[in-house]
């Protein structure tokens, strides 16, 4: 399917593998021309590759988000590369809480130190205000843009030993419908897309790992149970179940979507 990206830039965070970088390559697929942001430059780098080596047009944007003036500098950096203004922006990137406690589990609130909470809020909640405030004045005077974030099913329903990463997710599904308002009379969109357990090539190890299945991990067998579809496929979610859906609310077929938070989860939260 055409969705008319051709020529449009697109700004992807956290390009750099899994998500993100499928996202890349499909947006790229589909006519864009992408910007690829990651902290670590070898990633953008070998993604930037991956596109030009199939014929698409990408720029490597390594960039720290949570830093306003790094934000600028790759925005600006794609203005004078593609000579045009962001018109698509793919807030991907994010943190998880470290897993610390025996049996790999992440930390429960009471437990989880002040500095923890910061690296949480600074990346998914900071990292995307910033991305938002530097290419919405582009999108405002072209009276055309597209904003696509991920999120989690956390931000939605709430997990434990997760609560301030829900929190961080949530904040931005509310910030998201916040902008819809502001922007609808400019032509932008903005909406959510709502994940959970995603496999993909940067997971080295575990029930997430691309090699992990049903019959040779044990846990994987146990998390399917907790999503509909995976019961039936016998897997998880992986990056090109996402990257399909972030195209389609990128391009005008989906003009008349706008602030809403979709979930693509495979039923984990039906709400």
């Amino acid at each position: 399917m055409k969705l008319g990206l051709d020529s449009q830039v697109a700004l992807v965070t956290g390009g750099g593998q899994g998500v993100g970088r499928q996202i890349c390559i499909e947006l790229a697929r589909e006519g864009a021309r992408v910007v690829v942001n990651d902290l670590f430059p070898e990633r953008a780098q070998a993604v930037a590759r991956e596109i030009e080596a199939q014929g698409g047009q990408a720029l490597a944007a390594p960039a720290d988000i949570t830093q306003a003036d790094q934000v600028q500098g790759l925005v600006d950096a794609a203005m004078r590369h593609f000579d045009a203004p962001v018109q698509i922006l793919v807030n991907n990137a994010g943190i998880i809480p470290e897993r610390r406690e025996k049996g790999g589990r992440t930390p429960a609130f009471v437990d989880m130190p002040v500095a923890d909470w910061a690296k949480i809020v600074n990346l998914n909640v900071y990292g995307t205000f910033h991305c938002c405030h530097a290419v919405l004045p582009g999108m405002v005077t072209a009276k055309r843009g597209r904003i696509v974030n991920i999120i989690s099913e956390a931000g939605r329903i709430g997990e434990a030993n997760m609560a301030v990463y829900s929190g961080a997710k949530a904040a931005i599904a509310g910030f998201a419908k916040a902008l819809a308002r502001e922007h609808g009379r400019h032509a932008i969109t903005v909406n959510s897309i709502a994940l959970g357990a995603v496999s993909h090539e940067g997971i080295k190890d575990g029930p997430l790992h691309p090699d992990a299945t049903i019959q040779n991990n044990e846990l994987l067998a146990k998390m399917v149970n907790l999503y509909p579809i995976s019961k039936g496929v016998g897997r998880l979610s992986r990056p090109d179940d996402v990257s399909g859906l972030v195209a389609f609310l990128a391009s005008e077929r989906a003009l008349f979507i706008t602030g809403q938070t979709i979930g693509a989860s495979g039923g984990f939260a039906m709400i």
